[in-house]
Protein backbone atom coordinates (compact mmCIF):
# COMPACT_ATOMS: atom_id res chain seq x y z
CA UNK A 1 0.00 0.00 0.00
CA UNK A 2 0.81 3.50 -0.93
CA UNK A 3 0.21 6.58 1.20
CA UNK A 4 -0.33 10.06 -0.06
CA UNK A 5 0.35 12.64 2.23
CA UNK A 6 -1.76 15.57 0.58
CA UNK A 7 0.36 19.35 1.35
CA UNK A 8 -0.57 21.91 3.18
CA UNK A 9 -2.50 20.29 5.66
CA UNK A 10 -2.83 20.84 9.56
CA UNK A 11 -2.56 24.50 11.16
CA UNK A 12 -3.26 27.48 9.39
CA UNK A 13 -2.43 31.09 10.36
CA UNK A 14 -5.35 31.65 11.77
CA UNK A 15 -5.42 28.85 14.02
CA UNK A 16 -1.76 29.17 14.85
CA UNK A 17 -2.67 32.83 16.41
CA UNK A 18 -5.31 31.74 18.25
CA UNK A 19 -3.33 28.61 20.60
CA UNK A 20 -0.52 30.80 21.18
CA UNK A 21 -2.64 33.64 22.08
CA UNK A 22 -3.85 31.12 24.96
CA UNK A 23 -0.76 30.30 25.92
CA UNK A 24 0.64 33.21 26.02
CA UNK A 25 -2.24 35.08 28.00
CA UNK A 26 -1.61 31.78 30.93
CA UNK A 27 2.20 32.92 30.85
CA UNK A 28 1.61 36.45 31.46
CA UNK A 29 -0.76 35.85 33.32
CA UNK A 30 -1.11 32.41 35.09
CA UNK A 31 -4.00 30.68 35.32
CA UNK A 32 -6.87 30.48 34.78
CA UNK A 33 -7.65 32.03 31.58
CA UNK A 34 -11.08 32.16 30.29
CA UNK A 35 -11.86 31.37 26.18
CA UNK A 36 -15.59 31.62 25.42
CA UNK A 37 -16.19 28.58 23.33
CA UNK A 38 -13.46 26.18 22.04
CA UNK A 39 -10.43 28.53 20.86
CA UNK A 40 -10.49 25.63 17.74
CA UNK A 41 -12.46 23.24 17.10
CA UNK A 42 -9.91 20.43 17.86
CA UNK A 43 -10.34 17.90 21.33
CA UNK A 44 -6.44 17.79 20.96
CA UNK A 45 -6.05 21.44 21.16
CA UNK A 46 -8.34 21.85 23.69
CA UNK A 47 -7.47 19.20 26.02
CA UNK A 48 -3.87 20.46 26.35
CA UNK A 49 -5.16 24.07 26.79
CA UNK A 50 -7.08 22.91 29.75
CA UNK A 51 -4.11 21.45 30.96
CA UNK A 52 -2.49 24.42 31.16
CA UNK A 53 -4.88 26.70 32.93
CA UNK A 54 -7.46 27.65 29.77
CA UNK A 55 -11.08 27.39 30.74
CA UNK A 56 -13.94 27.19 28.49
CA UNK A 57 -17.05 28.43 28.49
CA UNK A 58 -20.20 29.38 26.48
CA UNK A 59 -21.77 32.04 29.12
CA UNK A 60 -20.17 35.11 30.15
CA UNK A 61 -21.65 34.97 33.32
CA UNK A 62 -19.62 32.10 33.82
CA UNK A 63 -16.42 34.13 34.09
CA UNK A 64 -15.59 35.60 36.77
CA UNK A 65 -16.50 40.18 36.75
CA UNK A 66 -13.72 41.91 35.86
CA UNK A 67 -11.58 38.84 34.25
CA UNK A 68 -9.55 37.96 31.01
CA UNK A 69 -11.36 36.58 28.45
CA UNK A 70 -10.64 35.76 25.15
CA UNK A 71 -12.80 35.42 21.95
CA UNK A 72 -11.92 32.24 19.83
CA UNK A 73 -10.75 32.47 16.40
CA UNK A 74 -14.17 31.83 15.00
CA UNK A 75 -15.57 35.48 16.55
CA UNK A 76 -18.30 36.80 18.06
CA UNK A 77 -21.34 39.10 17.95
CA UNK A 78 -21.70 42.53 19.38
CA UNK A 79 -24.03 41.67 21.77
CA UNK A 80 -21.08 39.16 23.02
CA UNK A 81 -18.56 42.07 23.42
CA UNK A 82 -21.35 44.42 24.69
CA UNK A 83 -22.36 41.87 27.64
CA UNK A 84 -18.44 41.37 28.27
CA UNK A 85 -18.16 45.22 28.61
CA UNK A 86 -20.97 45.12 31.15
CA UNK A 87 -19.22 42.30 33.35
CA UNK A 88 -15.98 45.13 33.18
CA UNK A 89 -14.09 41.87 31.94
CA UNK A 90 -10.92 42.50 29.61
CA UNK A 91 -11.07 41.27 26.67
CA UNK A 92 -8.46 39.55 24.41
CA UNK A 93 -9.60 39.14 20.39
CA UNK A 94 -8.09 35.73 19.09
CA UNK A 95 -10.86 36.14 16.38
CA UNK A 96 -9.29 35.29 12.81
CA UNK A 97 -8.70 38.24 10.31
CA UNK A 98 -10.08 36.50 8.02
CA UNK A 99 -13.39 36.15 9.69
CA UNK A 100 -13.15 39.55 10.59
CA UNK A 101 -13.27 40.75 7.53
CA UNK A 102 -16.38 38.89 7.11
CA UNK A 103 -17.76 40.74 9.95
CA UNK A 104 -16.68 44.41 8.57
CA UNK A 105 -18.30 43.48 5.21
CA UNK A 106 -21.86 42.37 6.88
CA UNK A 107 -21.25 45.68 8.84
CA UNK A 108 -20.56 47.86 5.95
CA UNK A 109 -23.49 46.77 3.41
CA UNK A 110 -26.29 46.35 6.41
CA UNK A 111 -24.91 50.14 7.07
CA UNK A 112 -25.85 50.88 3.29
CA UNK A 113 -29.01 49.43 2.77
CA UNK A 114 -28.05 46.50 1.76
CA UNK A 115 -29.90 42.61 3.00
CA UNK A 116 -27.65 40.46 4.01
CA UNK A 117 -27.56 36.51 2.61
CA UNK A 118 -25.40 35.06 5.12
CA UNK A 119 -24.45 31.09 3.57
CA UNK A 120 -23.37 29.00 5.82
CA UNK A 121 -24.81 26.17 8.84
CA UNK A 122 -26.69 28.44 11.27
CA UNK A 123 -25.64 26.24 14.19
CA UNK A 124 -22.06 27.02 13.40
CA UNK A 125 -20.25 29.59 16.06
CA UNK A 126 -19.07 31.64 12.90
CA UNK A 127 -22.05 32.37 11.28
CA UNK A 128 -23.86 32.85 14.87
CA UNK A 129 -21.15 35.74 15.30
CA UNK A 130 -21.61 36.99 11.95
CA UNK A 131 -25.02 36.88 11.80
CA UNK A 132 -25.04 39.17 14.57
CA UNK A 133 -23.62 41.94 13.26
CA UNK A 134 -27.10 42.69 11.55
CA UNK A 135 -29.68 40.57 12.31
CA UNK A 136 -32.67 42.46 11.57
CA UNK A 137 -31.90 42.29 7.85
CA UNK A 138 -29.56 38.94 7.87
CA UNK A 139 -30.53 35.38 6.41
CA UNK A 140 -28.86 32.81 6.63
CA UNK A 141 -28.96 30.49 3.67
CA UNK A 142 -27.26 26.99 4.14
CA UNK A 143 -28.17 24.96 0.40
CA UNK A 144 -29.90 25.51 -2.77
CA UNK A 145 -33.50 24.67 -1.55
CA UNK A 146 -33.35 27.74 1.03
CA UNK A 147 -32.13 30.01 -1.96
CA UNK A 148 -35.58 28.59 -3.84
CA UNK A 149 -37.23 30.02 -0.32
CA UNK A 150 -36.07 33.78 -0.91
CA UNK A 151 -38.17 36.18 -1.95
CA UNK A 152 -37.04 39.78 -1.97
CA UNK A 153 -38.09 42.33 -4.34
CA UNK A 154 -36.26 43.39 -7.46
CA UNK A 155 -35.86 46.95 -6.00
CA UNK A 156 -34.07 45.26 -3.15
CA UNK A 157 -30.25 45.67 -2.54
CA UNK A 158 -28.71 42.62 -1.82
CA UNK A 159 -25.59 41.14 -0.80
CA UNK A 160 -23.95 38.02 -0.17
CA UNK A 161 -21.36 36.48 1.95
CA UNK A 162 -20.22 32.91 2.96
CA UNK A 163 -18.81 30.97 6.30
CA UNK A 164 -15.04 31.32 5.73
CA UNK A 165 -14.84 27.01 5.79
CA UNK A 166 -17.20 26.19 3.32
CA UNK A 167 -16.33 23.79 0.63
CA UNK A 168 -16.21 25.48 -2.58
CA UNK A 169 -18.36 22.69 -4.40
CA UNK A 170 -21.26 23.48 -1.78
CA UNK A 171 -20.64 27.31 -2.17
CA UNK A 172 -20.48 27.29 -6.12
CA UNK A 173 -23.56 25.37 -6.39
CA UNK A 174 -25.64 27.78 -4.08
CA UNK A 175 -24.31 31.18 -5.41
CA UNK A 176 -24.95 29.84 -8.82
CA UNK A 177 -28.17 29.41 -8.00
CA UNK A 178 -28.43 32.82 -5.64
CA UNK A 179 -27.08 34.62 -8.99
CA UNK A 180 -29.22 33.08 -11.37
CA UNK A 181 -32.58 34.41 -8.95
CA UNK A 182 -31.21 38.09 -8.21
CA UNK A 183 -28.45 38.78 -11.26
CA UNK A 184 -27.93 42.14 -9.23
CA UNK A 185 -26.74 40.38 -5.83
CA UNK A 186 -23.29 41.86 -4.99
CA UNK A 187 -20.49 40.38 -3.37
CA UNK A 188 -17.03 41.13 -2.13
CA UNK A 189 -14.29 41.06 -5.10
CA UNK A 190 -13.00 38.17 -3.77
CA UNK A 191 -13.84 35.02 -1.94
CA UNK A 192 -14.57 35.36 1.71
CA UNK A 193 -13.73 31.33 1.59
CA UNK A 194 -10.36 31.49 3.47
CA UNK A 195 -7.11 30.86 1.96
CA UNK A 196 -6.02 27.58 4.20
CA UNK A 197 -9.71 26.13 3.30
CA UNK A 198 -9.03 26.41 -0.27
CA UNK A 199 -5.57 25.33 -0.52
CA UNK A 200 -6.42 21.68 1.61
CA UNK A 201 -9.76 21.07 -0.42
CA UNK A 202 -7.43 22.22 -3.45
CA UNK A 203 -4.83 20.09 -2.72
CA UNK A 204 -7.19 17.42 -1.54
CA UNK A 205 -8.67 17.01 -5.21
CA UNK A 206 -5.15 16.68 -6.51
CA UNK A 207 -4.57 13.09 -5.36
CA UNK A 208 -8.58 11.94 -5.42
CA UNK A 209 -8.29 10.54 -8.75
CA UNK A 210 -5.52 8.36 -8.04
CA UNK A 211 -6.72 7.38 -3.99
CA UNK A 212 -9.36 4.68 -2.95
CA UNK A 213 -9.66 5.71 0.12
CA UNK A 214 -9.11 9.39 1.82
CA UNK A 215 -8.91 9.66 5.53
CA UNK A 216 -9.06 12.96 7.10
CA UNK A 217 -7.36 14.22 10.35
CA UNK A 218 -9.66 16.22 12.38
CA UNK A 219 -12.51 16.80 14.64
CA UNK A 220 -16.10 16.20 14.05
CA UNK A 221 -16.76 19.43 15.23
CA UNK A 222 -14.64 21.22 12.67
CA UNK A 223 -15.96 22.51 9.50
CA UNK A 224 -13.89 22.61 7.22
CA UNK A 225 -12.07 18.83 8.27
CA UNK A 226 -15.85 17.86 7.61
CA UNK A 227 -15.52 19.40 4.23
CA UNK A 228 -12.64 18.04 3.40
CA UNK A 229 -13.86 14.87 4.24
CA UNK A 230 -16.62 15.86 1.49
CA UNK A 231 -14.74 16.81 -1.09
CA UNK A 232 -13.22 13.11 -1.49
CA UNK A 233 -16.95 11.76 -1.27
CA UNK A 234 -18.35 13.76 -3.58
CA UNK A 235 -15.43 12.40 -6.26
CA UNK A 236 -16.97 8.62 -5.25
CA UNK A 237 -13.83 7.56 -3.00
CA UNK A 238 -14.56 6.21 0.16
CA UNK A 239 -13.79 8.55 2.92
CA UNK A 240 -13.51 8.66 6.56
CA UNK A 241 -12.82 12.07 8.82
CA UNK A 242 -10.88 10.63 12.47
CA UNK A 243 -9.84 11.97 15.28
CA UNK A 244 -6.57 10.44 15.85
CA UNK A 245 -4.99 7.03 14.87
CA UNK A 246 -7.66 5.34 17.27
CA UNK A 247 -10.46 5.71 15.20
CA UNK A 248 -8.59 3.86 11.78
CA UNK A 249 -10.18 0.68 11.17
CA UNK A 250 -8.11 -1.97 9.64
CA UNK A 251 -11.04 -3.53 7.62
CA UNK A 252 -10.87 -0.19 5.70
CA UNK A 253 -7.79 -0.98 4.30
CA UNK A 254 -8.93 -4.23 2.23
CA UNK A 255 -8.33 -3.89 -1.27
CA UNK A 256 -6.93 -0.25 -0.76
CA UNK A 257 -3.77 0.28 -2.95
CA UNK A 258 -3.61 3.84 -2.38
CA UNK A 259 -4.54 6.03 0.56
CA UNK A 260 -4.94 9.30 0.81
CA UNK A 261 -4.76 11.71 3.80
CA UNK A 262 -4.75 15.09 4.70
CA UNK A 263 -5.96 17.30 7.96
CA UNK A 264 -8.13 19.69 8.96
CA UNK A 265 -6.93 23.49 9.98
CA UNK A 266 -7.10 23.12 13.25
CA UNK A 267 -5.71 19.54 13.40
CA UNK A 268 -1.73 19.39 15.14
CA UNK A 269 0.63 17.53 13.26
CA UNK A 270 1.67 15.42 15.94
CA UNK A 271 -2.05 13.46 15.63
CA UNK A 272 -0.94 13.10 12.01
CA UNK A 273 2.34 11.37 12.72
CA UNK A 274 0.94 9.17 14.43
CA UNK A 275 -1.89 8.47 12.34
CA UNK A 276 0.72 8.16 9.48
CA UNK A 277 2.86 4.98 11.80
CA UNK A 278 -0.55 3.65 12.46
CA UNK A 279 -1.23 3.51 8.70
CA UNK A 280 2.30 1.99 8.16
CA UNK A 281 1.76 -0.73 11.20
CA UNK A 282 -1.40 -1.84 9.31
CA UNK A 283 1.03 -2.47 6.40
CA UNK A 284 1.84 0.77 4.29
CA UNK A 285 4.73 0.47 2.57
CA UNK A 286 5.50 3.43 0.89
CA UNK A 287 5.00 7.55 1.82
CA UNK A 288 5.02 9.90 -0.27
CA UNK A 289 4.29 14.37 -0.09
CA UNK A 290 1.86 15.60 -2.74
CA UNK A 291 2.36 19.79 -2.38
CA UNK A 292 -0.13 21.68 -3.77
CA UNK A 293 1.20 25.16 -2.71
CA UNK A 294 3.17 26.65 0.19
CA UNK A 295 2.51 28.60 2.98
CA UNK A 296 3.57 31.68 4.36
CA UNK A 297 0.91 33.36 6.30
CA UNK A 298 1.50 35.06 9.58
CA UNK A 299 -0.77 36.47 12.03
CA UNK A 300 0.38 38.88 14.55
CA UNK A 301 -1.01 38.15 17.74
CA UNK A 302 -3.41 40.56 19.92
CA UNK A 303 -1.88 43.38 21.12
CA UNK A 304 -3.00 42.76 25.23
CA UNK A 305 -0.74 39.21 24.90
CA UNK A 306 2.29 41.65 23.17
CA UNK A 307 3.37 43.11 26.25
CA UNK A 308 5.90 42.23 27.64
CA UNK A 309 6.16 41.48 31.57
Amino acid sequence: MKLLLSKPRGFCAGVERAIETVEKAISLWGAPIYVKHEIVHNKHVVDNLKAKGAIFIEELHEVPVGARLIYSAHGVSPAVREQAKQRNLIEIDATCGLVTRVHSAVKRFAAQGYQIILIGHKNHVEIIGTAGEAPEVTTIVESVEDVAKLQYMPSDKLFYITQTTLSLDDVKEITDVLIEKYPHVETLPSSSICYATTNRQMALREITDVTDLVLVVGDPKSSNSNRLREVASRRGIASYLINDESEIKKEWLNGVKTIGLTAGASTPEGIVQRCIERLISLGVKEVEDVVFTNEDVVFQLPKPVLVKR
